[in-house]
C-alpha cells in the first residue's frame, strides 16, 4: 500500500508540472527579425509621399528629412538618396524655408548622374526658386584638408573647394587644419548675391623648441625689437579716461532719447484728446470762431490750457531726441578721433569680436588669445 501511495503522489505531481508548463510555440523558436534600417526609411518613404500628395507639406518635409538623416546608416542607392534629398529640398520650398531647400537640391543635384532628366528639371527648377531668396558663397580653402565652420558649426568633409549657402545676414566663417594658424573672415550676406571668399592658413609659428635652437645673436636682436616696440607703444595720456567718458555719454544719450520719447507720446496723448473733444464740440454747434468770442464759454480756457500743454512736451521731445542724437553721435565719433589726437591704435591681441545675425538668432563670435 505504501507503494501504491507514492506512485500516486509522483503521478500528481507530474500532472501538475505538466500542466503549468507553457508550451514552445514557433515564434518563440524563431523570434520575428527586428526592422532594419533600410525598411525604417522606405517606412518613412511611404509616408512623405502620401503626405506630399496630400499638400500635407510640414508632415511630408519631417519624413523626409528623417529619410535623409539616415542615408549615411542605410546601403541605399545614389539615385535614391539623390531623390530623397531633392524631394526633402522642395518640401523645404514650399515651407520657406529657403537656405535649407538650396542647400539639399544642390546636394542633390550633385549627383545628377542617378537621376532621371524629369527629377534634374525639377529639382534644378526649385534651386532656381531658391537662390534668389540667400547668398551664394564661393569658398576656396588652402590647404584642402582644413575644416571650415560656419557659426561655430562643423561643415562636410575638408576639400578644397566649397558652395554655401547663407541666410542674409552677418555670417562667420572659419577653418582650422592640424600645424596652421586658424583663418576667419566675415561675411555680410545679401540675398540673390555671389560672393567669393578665399581663406589661406599660414603654417603655425616655431615652437618653444625651435626657438631655443636660434642662436645668441638672433636672440638679443629679437629682445632688442621689443624692447624698442615697447618704448614706442606707451600708453597714451588718454588711455585712462575715454571709457568713462563714453559710458557717460551712452548714458546720457540713452536717458534723452528715453525722456524724449516719453515726452512725444504724452503731447500725442494730449493731442488725441483735443481732436475727440473738437469732434464733440463740433457736434453740439461749435465752430473754429467760438472761443475767439467775447461771450466765450469757460470751456475754452480749459482747451488753451490742453493746447499749451501739447505745444510745450512737443517741444521737450524734440529737445530731448536732438539732445540724444548729439551726444549719441559724440560718443561715436570719439571711437575714430582717438587716433588722430592721441596717437593710439588698437592692440594687436587681445579679444576680437564678430557681429552674427541670421533670421533667428544674433549675437557675437569672440576670438583671440588672452
Amino acid at each position: 500500500m505504501r507503494i501504491i501511495a507514492q506512485s500516486l503522489w509522483i503521478c500528481l505531481m507530474l500532472g501538475v508540472a505538466t500542466a503549468t508548463t507553457h508550451p514552445v510555440r514557433a515564434e518563440d523558436r524563431n523570434p520575428a527579425p527586428a526592422p532594419s534600417d533600410g525598411s525604417i526609411v522606405k517606412d518613412h518613404l511611404r509616408r512623405a509621399r502620401s503626405a506630399r500628395e496630400k499638400g500635407r507639406w510640414t508632415e511630408a518635409h519631417a519624413a523626409y528629412k528623417a529619410a535623409f538623416e539616415a542615408i549615411d546608416s542605410t546601403s541605399l542607392t545614389e539615385r535614391e538618396s539623390a531623390e530623397i534629398a531633392g524631394e526633402l529640398g522642395l518640401c523645404e520650398l514650399k515651407l520657406r524655408k529657403f537656405r535649407d531647400a538650396a542647400e539639399h537640391l544642390a546636394w542633390s543635384l550633385e549627383r545628377r548622374k542617378a537621376l532621371s532628366p524629369e527629377q534634374q528639371k525639377r529639382f534644378a527648377d526649385g534651386l532656381a526658386k531658391a537662390v534668389p531668396f540667400v547668398a551664394t558663397l564661393y569658398l576656396s580653402v588652402d590647404p584642402p584638408d582644413a575644416e571650415v565652420l560656419v557659426d561655430g558649426k562643423l561643415i562636410g568633409r575638408p576639400r578644397r573647394t566649397y558652395t554655401l549657402f547663407f541666410e542674409p545676414g552677418v555670417h562667420m566663417v572659419r577653418a582650422r587644419a592640424p600645424g596652421r594658424e586658424e583663418g576667419f573672415q566675415t561675411l555680410d550676406a545679401q540675398a540673390a548675391t555671389e560672393p567669393r571668399m578665399t581663406i589661406q592658413l599660414p603654417r603655425a609659428a616655431v615652437s618653444s623648441t625651435g626657438e631655443a635652437e636660434l642662436g645668441a645673436p638672433a636672440k638679443k636682436a629679437a629682445t632688442d625689437a621689443q624692447a624698442t616696440r615697447t618704448t614706442t607703444q606707451a600708453p597714451a595720456p588718454s588711455a585712462s579716461w575715454p571709457g568713462t567718458v563714453r559710458v557717460g555719454g551712452i548714458a546720457v544719450a540713452t536717458a534723452t532719447a528715453a525722456a524724449g520719447a516719453i515726452f512725444l507720446l504724452r503731447a500725442n496723448v494730449v493731442h488725441g484728446d483735443l481732436r475727440e473733444g473738437d469732434v464733440r464740440r463740433r457736434a453740439q454747434g461749435w465752430t473754429s470762431s467760438t472761443c475767439r468770442e467775447p461771450s466765450a464759454p469757460a470751456a475754452c480756457a480749459d482747451i488753451h490750457g490742453q493746447i499749451k500743454e501739447r505745444n510745450l512736451l512737443a517741444t521737450l521731445g524734440k529737445a530731448s531726441l536732438a539732445t540724444s542724437a548729439v551726444f549719441g553721435l559724440a560718443t561715436a565719433a570719439s571711437f575714430f578721433t582717438e587716433i588722430a589726437l592721441f596717437g593710439t591704435e588698437p592692440a594687436a591681441g587681445g579679444l576680437r569680436a564678430a557681429p552674427v545675425a541670421t533670421t533667428e538668432q544674433a549675437g557675437l563670435i569672440l576670438w583671440g588669445s588672452w
